[in-house]
């Protein structure tokens, strides 16, 4: 029979911790590589299965996620395809970033308190910076 009180610790909460860089990158890793490997790999699927299907089929994945010039679709349909597009760059820079940065700390490296707090938040200042270039760079008029 189990005792109603126990005078084991208990696990502290989120609410107990104080938030901190660390602790959002961490997050943010786990959360980035869950959308990559759902998101990310359901649109890839579609996209093959697009090249797969013939030009027809092709047309219309792209007015789905970049043009939104098919039949029945709206502005608003491009608008949300590039939304998730941009996400899923990001996403990726972000996921890329941090597991760099825990490559490094399984090296022995950047445990000290300030230099980790440095990291975590270049790897964020480093994603957003990396996914405005990209896109940047994709948009660009060639």
């Amino acid at each position: 029979m189990a005792q109603a009180h126990s005078n084991r610790p208990i696990s502290p909460h989120l609410q107990i911790w104080r938030w901190g860089p660390a602790m959002l990158v961490s997050i943010l890793h786990r959360v980035t590589g869950n959308g990559l490997a759902f998101a990310g790999l359901g649109l890839l699927v579609w996209w093959v299965a697009a090249i797969a299907g013939g030009e027809a089929s092709y047309q219309t994945f792209v007015s789905w996620v970049w043009a939104g010039n098919g039949p029945a679709l709206s502005a608003w349909t491009a608008i949300l395809g590039k939304l998730v597009l941009i996400g899923l760059t990001w996403a990726f820079f972000q996921h890329m970033a941090t597991g760099l940065r825990h490559f490094v700390l399984d090296l022995g490296a950047g445990y000290e308190l300030h230099a980790n707090a440095r990291w975590s938040s270049l790897t964020l200042v480093f994603s957003l910076v990396a996914t405005a270039l990209f896109w940047a760079f994709v948009l660009m008029p060639h």
